[in-house]
């Protein structure tokens, strides 16, 4: 893990501000990207949300389709489903 030296403390409402800098740094931006919130042992852990196909778990060359994220491939795949299907 990088350490950065920053250090920030938590407001009354459990609010941190991630550091512009970091926020450059992952091409984030404010009022648009999110963060993913988790625990890793004892640790808590921010990472950049990256919407994944519902299907495969990818993240590269997804649409969207009724709410989620589906990518390219498993879309073809379930054209070659559909036409399997409609062969029968």
């Amino acid at each position: 893990m990088n350490e950065t030296g920053i250090i920030r403390t938590l407001d009354n409402m459990g609010r941190i501000v991630i550091p512009s800098e970091i926020r450059k740094m992952l091409d984030m931006t404010d009022g648009v990207d999110k963060f993913e919130i988790f625990m890793q042992g004892d640790e808590i852990v921010l990472k950049k949300y990256q919407p994944s196909c519902f299907f495969c778990g990818s993240d590269e060359n997804t649409v969207d389709f009724d709410n989620r994220k589906v990518c390219v491939s498993c879309i073809e795949k379930l054209q070659m489903l559909k036409e399997e299907n409609q062969d029968k």
